[in-house]
């Protein structure tokens, strides 16, 4: 009989997989390989006209430093960063020597590569697992972070958290708060505990993040304690609008401390707790007349749909009806504020958006780590969430909230003048 000397198809996709990363990952150290040659060229031409007195250029390429490999998303890539002679730039008091933008100084591993320890860390994998976890994602060219550089990177994230939670805001005024409580499977002390969190619009539209901590079961002593504390660190100025879900013990804690504020309960959250109390048949129809409510172009408009849909199904479905009707004051609060801010006080979706990717509502995982280190996990995972947030549309209106100006369906009312 004939032998079959065919590779079985497994190890030939196997094959096919290890082919395909390593083009990808040559193309990627290629590409990055050009910008910094290119970064290097178009410095030497900005200065191609500082000279010597015998006319030779001062500055000048000189090789290439050690080559140095660098972590990413698709595994390690070996780089030899260009080396440039500026020294003579060292006694020009308005020159700046050559400094790459593309890979700072002692770089070895990009950013995301930070990311992704949080983000593990906060589904359950130990210190001791991270080198198998991270080999598995990235290749082997992971092992450079041991379980000791974990420890290290952590110790760090839990500095940089004790010192943002103890900055000064004195000289901080917002002008609207996203708060919520978010479950996650991370390790804190009691099963019924979350983290809640906070960010705020300042004045320039700018989003923040303002309070990272953790409370029982979104208690009002857990937010009053958290209100306090951002009071006594200066923040004296009451948000103009807070936004958050009709459930939080916030409302209360917010009374006492900023009473001032005004409140606007989540459509998001709103439209979840009134579908869940209706047969799944309804659900889509009651859905999109909830959608009428909250997307017409004034608060007339949508008090109009509001009535037809207590009309439509308080006989039948009474609790569902009553979810909505005992929030009706703050459910259309928003009407009151800019028109271009409405797509971002409607909701929580700021918070709701920034931990979509690691929110779990699970059991808590076994090797429980302490409170702090949790926090700081979920701080840094905000913070670099954070550096792609947009400032609010028309933040240019803040002031004019700030200042206590009427808006009539999104539109501001002139003050007649005596």
């Amino acid at each position: 009989m004939e032998k079959c000397n065919q590779k079985p198809q497994f190890i030939k996709e196997e094959i096919t997989w290890s082919v395909l990363e390593q083009v990808a990952r040559d193309g990627a150290r290629k590409m990055l390989q050009a910008a910094l040659e290119n970064e290097v060229a178009e410095f030497i031409a900005k200065h191609s006209h500082l000279t010597d007195g015998d006319g030779n250029k001062n500055i000048t390429r000189n090789g290439y430093m050690p080559a140095r490999q660098i972590l990413t998303g698709m595994g390690p890539l070996d780089i030899k960063q260009p080396r440039v002679d500026d020294r003579s730039l060292k006694s020009c008091p308005v020159c700046q020597r050559f400094t790459s933008s593309i890979l700072p100084r002692y770089l070895r591993r990009i950013p995301s590569i930070d990311n992704l320890i949080p983000a593990l860390y906060l589904k359950g994998i130990s210190t001791n697992d991270f080198p198998t976890a991270l080999s598995a994602i990235l290749g082997k060219g992971a092992a450079g972070l041991s379980a000791t550089n974990i420890v290290r990177l952590k110790n760090c994230w839990e500095s940089d958290y004790l010192k943002w939670k103890s900055r000064d805001l004195s000289h901080k005024n917002y002008v609207y708060f996203w708060v919520d409580g978010i479950y996650f499977n991370v390790r804190l002390d009691d099963s019924k505990s979350c983290i809640l969190i906070i960010i705020g619009a300042d004045k320039y539209g700018n989003k923040e993040l303002v309070a990272v901590s953790d409370g029982y079961r979104e208690s009002k002593i857990s937010w009053k304690e958290i209100l306090l504390d951002l009071k006594q660190r200066g923040l004296a100025l009451d948000p103009s609008l807070a936004i958050g879900d009709g459930s939080l013990g916030f409302w209360a804690a917010i009374a006492e401390v900023y009473p001032k504020t005004r409140r606007q309960r989540c459509w998001v959250h709103k439209t979840a707790n009134i579908l869940d109390k209706m047969p799944k048949s309804i659900q889509s129809k009651a859905k999109s007349m909830i959608h009428e409510m909250y997307m017409a172009p004034s608060k007339e408009s949508a008090l109009k749909a509001y009535d037809h849909f207590t009309q439509s199904f308080e006989p039948k479905y009474p609790k569902a009806v009553e979810c909505l009707t005992k929030d009706r004051q703050d459910l259309f609060t928003f009407y009151d504020y800019p028109a271009t801010h409405w797509i971002h006080i409607r909701t929580t979706n700021p918070i709701e958006s920034t931990f979509a990717t690691v929110r779990l509502r699970t059991t808590k995982t076994k090797g429980c780590g302490s409170r702090t280190a949790t926090l700081s996990m979920v701080f840094k995972l905000a913070m670099e969430a954070a550096k792609t947030w947009k400032k609010l549309k028309g933040h240019q209106l803040i002031t004019l909230v700030l200042e206590n100006k009427k808006f009539v369906d999104g539109e501001l009312v002139e003050e007649a003048v005596a």
